[in-house]
């Protein structure tokens, strides 16, 4: 779980864009802890009801494209594993298990979306385990305290209004996607940037209409 006063950043493996932010979060801000919150992706659309971005065709081809694209500006080797949507319950798991750092997210996320692995293949998560150091991976996957850890943790993140991964949480604030990483360091070296007229209008903007159900 998240502890107060530290940056927390909640991803899910199965974000390519979780991905593309460990290189810029490799080198965050030494006085300010970053901790690493592997969540369930799909737990947070279910709670929100929301669509994920590969359940509408068009926005999962973009997605996709733009990732790639993306990497490639980046400098970042980048392919997609067999199937996208994929289960990543076994691989975040693993993570919890091992201990949940970000050296942690970075196996399992080139595993994915460097190598293109499918980390719904048992052969492929015994890997895994041996890189993260788990010794018996049958037993973390079913040990109930691991379970309730994954829970706990995208339970966390809904309670903030966490809506997509990846997100930085500081404080109150959220700071949703890889590129929005730049916007989170600006709020930490000048918050009184957030607070301007036009900010604070923002956060109180009166809704016009809404979507009949």
């Amino acid at each position: 779980m998240a502890e107060p006063g530290k940056v927390t950043w909640v991803y899910d493996v199965i974000s390519p864009f979780a991905y593309l932010a460990l290189p810029r979060l490799k080198d965050w801000p030494g006085e300010l802890a970053l901790e690493p919150l592997p969540v369930l992706f799909a737990g947070m659309l279910q709670h929100f009801g929301q669509l994920g971005p590969a359940e509408i065709p068009s926005k999962r081809r973009f997605t996709y494209r733009f990732s790639l694209w993306r990497a490639q500006r980046l400098g970042l080797p980048m392919r997609f594993p067999p199937v996208h949507p994929f289960n990543p319950l076994a691989a975040l798991r693993l993570i919890i298990a091992s201990g949940g750092g970000l050296a942690a997210a970075q196996i399992v996320l080139d595993a994915v979306f460097r190598d293109g692995r499918d980390v719904s293949d048992p052969a492929v998560i015994a890997a895994l385990a041996r890189d993260l150091g788990v010794a018996d991976p049958e037993a973390a996957l079913a040990d109930p305290a691991v379970k309730q850890a994954l829970r706990a943790n995208t339970e966390w993140a809904i309670a903030r209004g966490v809506f997509g991964v990846p997100t930085l949480v500081i404080g109150e604030e959220l700071f949703w996607g890889q590129d929005a990483i730049d916007m989170a360091l600006d709020y930490l070296r000048q918050p009184g940037d957030f607070r301007t007229p036009q900010m604070l209008a923002a956060d109180t903007l009166p809704v016009g209409v809404t979507r009949g159900r």
